[in-house]
């Protein structure tokens, strides 16, 4: 580490058991080094505090009660110095000091505790622990891929098995997005106060419990509401899981393994590509119960697109908090056992087991929080947990204020635009590419089309599937239509005359200018929207099919299926290449460059005239801006302090799934009409965030503060 970031007051870590200094070590059962002047560690060179030091760690009592030295009795806590501190130079009461002056003690304090941790860290070494770590976060940041993906892949199917409208369709596409905008800012917030682990869980849970129970509900209402709180759930794991994660990491390994954690959002994205392929199509893959109740294969993918989120909820339940967030809230003997058991963990792995944490006290930053606790015995238990909520809200309310302090307001507004405009163009294009695939599908399925005018048909029976077609001038005299399908079939000015429809599925299927005379339809979807400008003379309508039908299969939807299997599996080698120069070239390079180079791949989208060419763009851009993404998750973790982390990084994400909400609006309004605007959108927009990334200032090089 450079010397810059040594603090030779403080306990240096990191150094093996046989080369522990003499600032503090083991001797014959009794610590060494202990400095009680000012809480951490100084030099062993101060023999006037030894004695001190000793009485204070190794005091016990023996049968009699009797005090003796040598045994240890647990960990020096800070109240037991500053006890001592105050003998020696009684100090001014906190309640009668300025809050000013309390806070500049607490940013003293922490600046200590940055280097003092990151020594502790080091000691600790980079081993099973965190991999651990990694595999249960990295399931949380998954079940957020999959979250993305989920709606979209459904939507087909669920458009027909719900009913649902142009718009109810839209609106079933953003509410995941507006969930989780409400959910990063909310429980990233709460994270800061209550701790990463409990958020996370929180978090995860709310998502499982109702993804799960959204793959059971039929109505579309209902449908809609637990989505919007599954998304709101799982929008607050990515502010988390990188605070979390990156709270147990070292200087110079941060960057690199920041950057591997992202690959389980491209994996989540693989995932559930791969599970819509195998299961959505298979129509057969459930069950009814009476005409109400349908449990379709949709709903089976639903179902198991919330596994991810249930392993990490149960593996996270063996995970410890954040030591760095506990010595935050003052919480210094659990943080210092969970730094013991990351330390032995990590030397177990190694075959070192041998080799003892030589940690016995960290600094703890001084505590000015002003938290109201009513007793048990005062008011009813309403009015004592509307204190606690009211409290903690009015807490992480400062926390978003602060974000926007002197020292932070020109660093959270640059990192406000780039992750909006990177928001923006991403997710706009990620939709705009299979809606653009499709619309170039329907193109070339239109120009396929077959046309028959003025045919006359009579005491025929039609029981086979009439696709892609479009009759004209025709005549029908006692024709029989029975258990047949029509898709994509359009009738103009035809007479149909004493005919049968019985048993008889249609999908974009109408009737134009045609006149119907005697004939019955018995047991159809052909509605009466579906007649357009019709007359119908003498024809009756028997048991109409009740409730939506699914459509026929469409070929077309394993594409869609494939180009985004194929989008998410593109993100690789720009993860690989990013995870393994994030360190070496730093952060803001790593985003500039990278939303440069996908603003060339947008301008080459004006060549993209064929399904081929727009899913090869799609994953070069995709490549390309991953790498942009990663470095904006590790510069936001590491440019705001421990108890501001969580809340900077939520807002930031809120505000990205607000660019995802209006980039899908504004790109999918679009498809078939124009792709100059969608392309010279997100070009600028990736264009201007690149440029001002580069003001933003390098991170690599410093401590977490």
């Amino acid at each position: 580490m450079d010397d810059r970031y040594r603090n030779t007051n403080l306990y240096q870590g990191g150094r093996g058991a046989n080369q522990v200094s003499d600032d503090y070590r083991y001797q014959d059962g009794n610590y060494e080094g202990y400095a009680p002047n000012d809480g951490y560690y100084r030099g062993g060179d101060e023999p006037a505090h030894e004695e001190d030091a000793q009485s204070d760690v190794t005091e016990g009592h023996d049968e009699d009660d009797e005090v003796y030295e040598g045994e240890y009795q647990g960990i020096p806590h800070p109240d037991d110095i500053k006890e001592k501190q105050k003998k020696r130079a009684p100090a001014m009461a906190d309640e009668y000091r300025d809050r000013s002056d309390l806070m500049a003690e607490r940013m003293e304090d922490e600046e200590q505790l940055a280097h003092q941790y990151e020594n502790i860290i080091e000691e600790c070494g980079h081993g099973r622990f965190q991999w651990t770590l990694f595999f249960v976060l990295g399931l949380a940041l998954m079940a957020d891929g999959v979250e993305v993906f989920v709606v979209g892949f459904v939507l087909p199917s669920a458009e027909k098995d719900m009913c649902l409208s142009s718009s109810n369709k839209g609106m079933l596409g953003l509410i995941v997005y507006l969930g989780m905008m409400v959910g990063a800012v909310m429980l990233g917030g709460l994270a800061d106060k209550l701790g990463r682990k409990q958020c996370l869980i929180i978090s995860l849970a709310i998502n499982a419990a109702f993804a799960f129970l959204s793959s059971f509900v039929q109505g579309y209402g209902f449908f809609l509401f637990c989505r919007l709180i599954s998304g709101l759930g799982i929008g607050g794991t990515l502010p988390i899981v990188f605070a979390y994660f990156s709270e147990f990491l070292s200087r110079e390994k941060r960057g690199e393994h920041l950057s591997w954690l992202c690959m389980f959002w491209m994996i989540g994205g693989i995932f559930a590509s791969a599970m819509a392929w195998s299961i959505i199509p298979h129509y057969g893959w459930g069950f009814s119960m009476g005409t109400k109740y349908h449990f379709h294969s949709w709903r089976v993918f639903v179902l198991v697109c919330s596994l991810p989120c249930i392993a990490s909820l149960v593996a996270l339940k063996f995970m410890p908090e954040s030591p760095r967030f506990l010595l935050e809230i003052g919480k210094h003997d659990e943080a210092w056992m969970i730094l013991k058991q990351v330390h032995d963990t990590n030397m177990r792995a190694k075959g070192e087991p041998e080799r003892v944490f030589t940690v016995s006290y960290i600094k703890t930053p001084k505590q000015v929080d002003e938290f109201i606790e009513i007793q048990s015995s005062t008011g009813t238990w309403y009015q004592r947990w509307m204190v606690r909520i009211s409290t903690t809200f009015k807490q992480v309310w400062d926390n978003v204020l602060y974000c926007l302090t002197a020292q932070y307001r020109m660093n959270t507004l640059m990192l406000a635009v780039v992750w909006f405009t990177m928001a923006l163009s991403y997710y706009g294009l990620i939709v705009w590419f299979p809606d653009m695939i499709r619309y170039l599908q329907e193109e070339a399925y239109e120009s396929r089309v077959k046309v028959f005018d003025e045919e006359e048909v009579s005491h025929f029976t039609f029981n086979f599937t009439l696709e892609n077609q479009i009759h004209r001038n025709g005549e029908y005299r006692n024709d029989k239509f029975i258990g047949m399908k029509f898709k994509e079939v359009r009738f103009e000015h035809s007479l149909f005359e004493d005919c049968y429809f019985e048993d008889v599925t249609s999908s974009e299927t109408f009737f134009e200018n045609c006149t119907i005379i005697s004939t019955v339809f018995y047991n159809t979807d052909l509605y009466e929207h579906k007649f357009i400008n019709c007359r119908l003379i003498n024809s009756t309508f028997m048991k109409e099919k009740e409730g939506c039908h699914l459509d026929f299969e469409e070929d077309n939807d394993f594409l869609i299926y494939l180009v985004s299997f194929l989008g998410s599996l593109s993100v690789l080698p720009g993860n690989i290449i990013s995870a393994l120069l994030m360190d070496k070239i730093g952060r803001i390079k790593m985003i500039g460059d990278s939303m440069l180079i996908s603003a060339v791949c947008c301008f080459f989208l004006f060549f993209g005239n064929s399904e081929s060419a727009m899913i090869g763009w799609q994953c070069l851009f995709c490549g390309a801006s991953i790498a942009a993404w990663n470095a904006l998750d590790v510069i936001t973790v590491e440019l705001y302090p421990t108890d501001k982390r969580a809340t900077a990084f939520g807002i930031l994400n809120g505000l990205c799934k607000f660019g995802a909400i209006l980039g899908n609006s504004i790109f999918a309004s679009f498809v078939g009409i124009t792709k100059v605007v969608p392309i010279l959108l997100a070009s600028s927009a990736l264009v201007g965030g690149g440029l001002l990334s580069l003001r933003l200032p390098e991170t690599r090089e410093q401590v977490l503060m």
